[in-house]
Parts: structure tokens; C-alpha cells; sequence
């Protein structure tokens, strides 16, 4: 059994943010330190572990493999390790380093990523945040395990043992085209909904989530019937195909007001109603007790929250007229 005691695990802390970073100099910066103290860190682990560790490569560094094989546990424990502080002296979000992770489909990540982001930096200075898809969230089973705090998900989706939510706004769907679509302009009929090609997208491995199924259930309902002719994992392929097409992809309207300020693409107006999901955020009960968890959820649902939405819906609406 190695002697803790003898070993200095603020040097394990520096390889935690060597790896992060993958640059001595900005590892240097995030620790509030100078470049020749991380790399005597780093000189002093290496003689430990009788181990590279890291080595150049092109502009940055890569790790070892047994620099990989650290990484994922290493990460977890520094992770740990600062939520005890924080539980311990209580949270104090303008001081905490820890790292937040939020999954989130890529709608999500296109529209309320960027005002997260925002609130973030504000708020948290010094911690760090991490985004992942949500094809990480289901294959990892994050809010399980306390890799992921929180998730983008919808009202209706089945919840795993243990799971909380909570609804943050609204969303209805949209059907777009390329501006110059020969058959489709502004106006778009059920007639003309059956006769068109559509663009269907799966976010979630591959399967249909459950705003997808809020969406097949409302067409059926109205007597729509879609001729899939393309199955993406993502709302911005299902855009950039549209805009080369004369297809038709339905996308969340945030998502569509945001994509069509930049590509060449028209949202068209039905003459039937949209389907309409509401968004939710989700997380673990095991964090429901953790003041740092609990601090993040609320600067999300404060950040895409109803108010914020509007104003940011009208600044695009008033760009898109």
C-alpha cells in the first residue's frame, strides 16, 4: 500500500488541469501559477509514476496512454474532492472551480447553450462548464452517477429511477425550406405537407425522442402523412440539407429563427397547427441536497427561462422580418 503521506496530491491536481488543457502555459493561467512551477509538477509526477506523462505534440500536449488511463478517474476525484470543499465551507459560486456538466441535443445546445454560457461566465467565473450530447447522457447514464448535473429533456419523457424535473418553456415546431423552393413559399397546406419530401431527425442514438413522437402523433391526429426521404442525428443537418433541397424539415421555431438569420432557408407559415412540447430540466435526486447542483439548475432554468426566451424571440423575429 503506497504511503499517502508521502506524496504530494496537489501534483495529481496540476496533471488534472495539464490534461484539461492540454498546455502547460494555459494549465499555468487556470491555477493562478507561473509555467515553470506547473512543469516542476509535472517533472516531479513523472519521476513518481516513472512515466512521460504528457509530450508535444503540434502546438499543444498529448497525453500518454497511461496519462489516458488516469485521466477519466482522476478527473472524477478532483471533481468529488471539490464539491466536499464546497459542501464543507458552504458554496460560494464567485470562488468554486468545480466543473458542471450539462447534456444537451443539439436545439438545445443552438438556442439556450449561448445564454448559459453568458449567465456562466457571470456568475461562476472560475469554474469551468462542459457540454455533452445526449447520445453521452443515455450511454453513460450520467445523472446517475454524478457525471451530468443536469439535462434538456422533454414533458412525457419516461424518467429513470431517482430523476427530477422541472418545466422551462414551451417550444413549437416549425416546417422549413430553401427560399426559393419551387412549390412551397410562405403558405404551407395540408395538401402540399403529403406531396413534399421530408427530412426526419433522430437525436438520441438514433431513435426517435420524445418530441419526435409528440410530433408523429399531432401529424396523424391531423391526417398528415410525411414521405421521409433523409434521417439525420441533428437539426442543423436537417437545415443545411432543406437548404439544398426542395425537402422539408421540421425544426424546433428557436432553432429555426436562429439557422435561418444564416442560411438560405424559409420558415413557412401552415394553414394547420404546429405540435408543441414543453422543455424540461432534468437531473438526480442525489444532488438535490448539493447547494453548488442546485445554484447551477436555477442559473440554467434563469437563463432560458420565459421571460429571457421572449426577449431573445423578438430581437430574431425582428431580424427575420
Amino acid at each position: 500500500m503506497v504511503n499517502l503521506g508521502a506524496v504530494d496530491l496537489n501534483l495529481f491536481a496540476v496533471l488534472g488541469v495539464v490534461l484539461a488543457e492540454r498546455s502547460v502555459t494555459r494549465a499555468a493561467k487556470q491555477l493562478h501559477v507561473t509555467p515553470p512551477a506547473v512543469s516542476n509538477s509535472l517533472a516531479r509526477l513523472r519521476e513518481l509514476l516513472g512515466d512521460p506523462l504528457v509530450v508535444r505534440s503540434g502546438n499543444g500536449l498529448a497525453p500518454t496512454p497511461l496519462a489516458q488511463e488516469l485521466a477519466p478517474t482522476l478527473a472524477a476525484a478532483l471533481e468529488q474532492l471539490a464539491r466536499i470543499l464546497d459542501g464543507k465551507r458552504g458554496f460560494v459560486p464567485a470562488e468554486t472551480t468545480r466543473v458542471f456538466t450539462l447534456a444537451a441535443p443539439d436545439g438545445n445546445q443552438v438556442c439556450d447553450v449561448p445564454a448559459i454560457v453568458e449567465a456562466f461566465a457571470r456568475e461562476l467565473p472560475r469554474a469551468r462548464l462542459r457540454v455533452v450530447s445526449a447520445d453521452y447522457l443515455l450511454s453513460s447514464d450520467g445523472l446517475a452517477t454524478g457525471e451530468i448535473d443536469a439535462a434538456f429533456g422533454v414533458a412525457g419523457m419516461p424518467l429513470r429511477a431517482g430523476q427530477r424535473s422541472q418545466p422551462l418553456y414551451e417550444e413549437i415546431g416549425t416546417l422549413v425550406v430553401r427560399r426559393d423552393h419551387p412549390r412551397i413559399r410562405k403558405r404551407l397546406t395540408p395538401a402540399l405537407f403529403n406531396s413534399a419530401q421530408h427530412i426526419d431527425v433522430h437525436v438520441a442514438l438514433g431513435r426517435a425522442g420524445t418530441g419526435h413522437q409528440i410530433a408523429d402523433q399531432k401529424w396523424r391526429a391531423l391526417g398528415l402523412t410525411r414521405e421521409v426521404v433523409l434521417t439525420v442525428p441533428h437539426f442543423v443537418a436537417a437545415a443545411l440539407a432543406a437548404a439544398r433541397t426542395d425537402y422539408v424539415a421540421a425544426l424546433p421555431r428557436r432553432v429555426a429563427l436562429a439557422l435561418s438569420s444564416m442560411l438560405p432557408l424559409a420558415m413557412t407559415r401552415p394553414t394547420f397547427e404546429m405540435p408543441r412540447a414543453a422543455v424540461t430540466l432534468v437531473w438526480h435526486v442525489r444532488t438535490d441536497a448539493d447547494a453548488g447542483a442546485r445554484h447551477f439548475r436555477d442559473l440554467v432554468a434563469a437563463a432560458v427561462g420565459a421571460e429571457p426566451r421572449r426577449r431573445r424571440y423578438a430581437r430574431a423575429t425582428r431580424r427575420s422580418a
